[in-house]
């Protein structure tokens, strides 16, 4: 995967982490979730 995309959908999950937070009625595991691949992004990247 090039490193736009990866950008890409590292942006769209941290927007979405940043909004499902703000709600109070987020699912506390597709939030976990969306942590862990957005981690998981940050590593692909090296950017810990």
């Amino acid at each position: 995967m090039s490193v736009n995309q990866i950008e890409t959908q590292l942006e769209a999950i941290t927007i979405t982490i940043a909004h499902l937070e703000k709600s109070e009625s987020c699912d506390p595991k597709v939030l976990e979730e969306l942590k862990k691949e957005r981690s998981r992004l940050l590593k692909e990247l090296n950017v810990h």
